[in-house]
């Protein structure tokens, strides 16, 4: 299997301005959410949960894309760093949710927290981080004022119900089997589950704190879901190939019979006695797809060119969010947060 990444159409590397504020702000905000999950009384069995996932690390791309798009557009790093926090703790708490309703082994390199703890603990952990995360974005309105700080909440909302859709599709497809989903209907999810959370609704929020709610937070939708999109394809890539950096259960996704776009693909371009084996490989549980299925189910993908099909729409996707780019922040003067909004596009493809 060759494991060629896809050209953009600029053939740009990731600019070093990417690692760079990925470090600044990704430790501003990790000091700050330290400082909204911090008690000031013992809480057993919840305050070592709720710190758990954001110690662990991650590459802080959500908050750090709030704090960018907030500097792009005016704003001061403090004017942003309490919604950039927002952003990582309530990540951090779907994260916890989401790894109990894939039943993931390992996060980050290390046993998901449900493994360490049980599913009741796991839970009300989440549960706890999920209203926690309000917490700085009430804290807005001393530094932002009413109107912009209500802004946000407006689109925290509306992130929340299409995140909320998003994962409804992909574990309701699971859950009832579904062999008909096209294409299309992954990209819908991946724009509700993915796209909205991890890039258009930080970029929103940046947006919205820079020119003090005066610009139009729908401008950054378009570049934010292509972004998202190829964003999550590189993940779903990543999760059949990475090595131990990665920090995921390497074929998980498989395991779990997520519709990737590479399933799809298979499913749709396999023989028909191919395609018998996949649908009853999907009507397994969990604990019952094997080794030797997983692997039958990667080299299906891999002779079936469904791994570098779906090399060929990330590399696509990423060409439309360069386009979109310039849609949505052509108009701002030039700036290292510009630089580092637009070089993420690459790094999508280069980080491990």
């Amino acid at each position: 299997m060759t494991h060629d990444w896809p050209e953009l159409a600029t053939r740009r590397n990731t600019p070093s301005i990417v690692p760079a504020l990925l470090r600044e702000y990704g430790e501003a905000t990790r000091r700050t959410v330290e400082y909204y999950l911090a008690s000031d009384r013992p809480a057993p069995y919840l305050h070592d949960l709720l710190t758990d996932y954001p110690r662990r690390g991650g590459k802080m791309m959500r908050p750090c894309i709030c704090i960018a798009n907030a500097r792009a557009f005016g704003a001061r790093m403090e004017d942003a760093v309490h919604s950039a926090a927002a952003v990582e703790i309530l990540h951090n708490a779907l994260l916890i949710h989401d790894d109990i309703q894939d039943e993931s082994e390992v996060r980050r390199g290390l046993p998901t927290l449900h493994a360490l703890h049980g599913v009741p603990l796991a839970i009300n952990a989440g549960d706890a981080m999920l209203l926690l995360a309000m917490r700085p974005l009430l804290a807005n309105i001393s530094t932002l004022g009413s109107h912009v700080s209500m802004r946000i909440m407006e689109e925290t909302q509306a992130m929340a119900r299409e995140t909320a859709e998003g994962q409804a599709l992909e574990l309701g497809w699971r859950d009832g089997n579904r062999t008909d989903i096209t294409e299309a209907d992954y990209l819908t999810m991946v724009l509700k589950k993915t796209s909205w959370m991890a890039t258009i609704w930080p970029a929103q929020i940046g947006l919205l704190i820079g020119s003090q709610g005066m610009a139009d937070p729908g401008s950054v939708v378009r570049f934010g879901f292509f972004l998202g999109a190829a964003f999550q394809i590189q993940d779903d890539l990543l999760n059949l190939i990475a090595d131990r950096s990665y920090g995921k259960e390497l074929n998980g996704d498989l395991f779990e019979a997520k519709r990737t776009l590479m399933l799809i693909h298979a499913r749709e371009t396999c023989t028909e006695d191919e395609r018998r084996t996949l649908d009853a490989f999907l009507t397994l549980q969990r604990r019952d797809r094997t080794q030797d299925k997983v692997r039958w189910l990667a080299d299906l993908m891999d002779r079936q060119g469904s791994v570098d099909y779906a090399r060929t729409v990330a590399g696509a996707l990423a060409g439309a969010a360069e386009h979109e780019f310039e849609v949505a922040y052509g108009h701002l003067p030039p700036s290292p947060d510009k630089d580092f909004i637009v070089g993420l596009i690459p790094w999508v493809f280069e980080r491990t």
